[in-house]
């Protein structure tokens, strides 16, 4: 079995904080890289990087970012892993489709959600922080424009925390799809379902919970269903930080225009529209991504620790453990198809 374990455990590189903290069953949450490498420019990347680790250090949490570093899937990047990325002109984006690709390819990865959640889950993180989730693009009934993230949560069995979704997105059929698929959607201390730079979509969430505790209970009863993917929790902006639903409706209408005249498609179509869109409002799109990209990673921090404490108190003979927490105790575990036992340094 070496022979086939080997090769594969050889891809990842966990930091010692990271795999520490997963053998001691500490909280750690899982970070996206694509913000550093694609979300902001420089040099603010770079620092809005460092200020969402700290963010989740101040909840009480281990922050692992996710990248594709020479050849490696980095868990826990170092400093010159971000910065690496934040100044690299060649980073590519990486969803799930594109891991395999990036990895024979070498060079810089920089993950998105779906990426981030399928890795989390294949070292044994159980919680992903993200600003915005992707969804289903508008005019998906004739492009079948749908986000990788929608179906990776059905895959994955993870506590994910995001600020709704791009208002350039159809906040509507994004929940569509995923109660078909089965994603419970939860309001975490807020009931509407927001839209990444504003608090409300027009769209509500499944149910609203203000304790994180109830979450993890919550999330620990939802992963011993046959079947069960991950749980969707979504924070909003602080309101002080959120922008006028109706301005920026403006500014992305008149950005979707542009890109159709421009013949802009595929995936450049949501960094233009972004990008468009920080301009029309002279930057302060950019400061609300900052301000989500805080919000969430702290709302992440206080659920992931209260996850954390009820499987140490279900360790200590409170209830029995689930297998599938046994599994998330060590990194250095069994994957379901004879894969990963040990993760390299």
């Amino acid at each position: 079995m070496s022979d086939v374990v080997a090769p594969v455990a050889s891809l990842f590189r966990l930091s010692d904080e990271v795999r520490d903290a997963l053998a001691r069953g500490r909280p750690v949450v899982a970070l996206e890289s694509n913000v550093v490498a694609h979300g902001f420019r420089r040099p603010d990347n770079v620092a809005v990087a460092g200020e969402v680790e700290r963010a989740v250090r101040a909840g009480g949490a281990v922050p692992a970012t996710i990248a594709l570093v020479d050849g490696r899937i980095v868990v826990g990047t170092d400093d010159r892993d971000i910065e690496r990325l934040g100044t690299a002109t060649d980073v590519a984006k990486v969803t799930t489709r594109d891991i395999a690709v990036a990895l024979a390819r070498g060079g810089l990865g920089a993950t998105s959600i779906a990426a981030t959640m399928a890795i989390a889950d294949r070292v044994g993180i159980a919680t992903v922080a993200s600003a915005g989730l992707g969804g289903v693009h508008r005019g998906a009934e004739t492009t079948m424009d749908i986000s990788a993230d929608l179906t990776e949560l059905a895959r994955t069995r993870l506590i994910v925390v995001c600020a709704g979704v791009k208002k350039i997105l159809d906040a509507g059929l994004t929940l569509e799809f995923l109660e078909t698929q089965g994603t419970p959607v939860i309001g975490y201390k807020h009931r509407e379902f927001p839209a990444f730079y504003c608090r409300d979509s027009g769209f509500s969430t499944q149910t609203r919970i203000d304790d994180p505790r109830e979450i993890a209970e919550i999330a620990r009863l939802h992963r011993q269903l046959p079947g069960a993917g991950s749980l969707l929790i979504t924070h909003p902006i602080p309101a002080a930080d959120a922008l006028d639903g109706e301005a920026i409706e403006a500014a992305i209408q008149q950005a979707l225009a542009r890109a159709d005249t421009e013949h802009i498609t595929g995936p450049a179509v949501t960094t233009f529209v972004l990008r468009a869109v920080d301009a029309a409002t002279g930057g302060a799109a950019a400061a609300a991504n900052r301000a989500v990209l805080i919000s969430t990673a702290e709302a992440a921090a206080e659920i992931e620790t209260a996850r954390a404490a009820l499987e140490q108190g279900a360790r200590s003979g409170d209830r029995a453990v689930p297998s599938s927490d046994t599994a998330r105790r060590d990194p250095i575990r069994t994957a379901p198809q004879g894969g990963l036992t040990h993760v390299e340094r």
